[in-house]
């Protein structure tokens, strides 16, 4: 059976830190967008980096930043994946990632219009790119499309997303405790990424959220089905 890989996004506390450690995450995310309400400082994300265990995974989200701040940043807060969410180009995500010496994520933003050629495309787009930069590209993640950057917490139609592709893909967008397992049932991502769905206001979580959403989760794992 295989097990849906599960990010927490958007922390800015130790004790939320702690909670998602506690509950099973295999990666937290530290938002580096100062419009954000989830924003921390690459300082305040050094400290929170410094508490995780082994082989929980810190990711840093982007959003239109340069490839030497990019660089500058994981300097300062050293986490091991970055996470494209703007308006960046296939060639600015691996000219960033290959200056920080990182893997990365982009995102791809769902509209009602989007079909799975694109995304297809898409993913291989990303790929070539990041050859030339000898950059490491991780893999694309879906979120909804709204006219704002860093996730909405808004839902978008999971049966765009092509069987092939969704196993190696991170499913986001309006995740939440209610439609965990639905969503892992029907797309069997690779991972899963949520933010606004286990929080008691923007950038504060929730304990029992987030220890609801991994069991949900684990719920869709363990449904028969595609992948089980």
């Amino acid at each position: 059976m295989h097990r849906t890989r599960i990010k927490i996004c958007g922390l800015t506390r130790e004790e939320d830190v702690a909670a998602a450690v506690a509950a099973g995450a295999d990666a937290i995310g530290f938002v580096f967008y100062p419009k954000s309400p989830r924003y921390v400082t690459p300082q305040r994300a050094a400290e929170l980096i410094a508490t995780l265990p082994p082989f929980v995974t810190a990711v840093g989200l982007f959003v239109n930043v340069p490839a030497e701040e990019v660089a500058a940043i994981v300097r300062v807060a050293p986490v091991a994946l970055l996470q494209f969410h703007g308006d960046e180009t296939a060639e600015q995500c691996a000219a960033a990632a290959a200056a920080a010496n990182r893997p990365f994520l982009r995102v791809f933003r769902v509209k009602p219009t989007t079909t799975g050629t694109e995304l297809l495309e898409y993913e291989a787009q990303s790929r070539a790119s990041s050859r030339p930069h000898a950059a490491q590209f991780a893999g694309l993640l879906f979120d909804t499309y709204v006219d704002a950057y860093g996730g909405a917490g808004k839902v978008f139609d999971w049966s765009l997303i092509p069987e092939e592709l969704a196993h190696r893909a991170v499913l986001s967008g309006g995740l939440s405790v209610q439609n965990a397992t639905g969503a892992v049932a029907q797309v069997r991502p690779w991972a899963v990424d949520v933010s606004s769905g286990v929080e008691a206001a923007k950038g504060i979580k929730d304990a029992g959220l987030i220890a609801q959403f991994i069991a949900a989760v684990r719920a869709g794992d363990a449904t028969p089905g595609n992948g089980a």
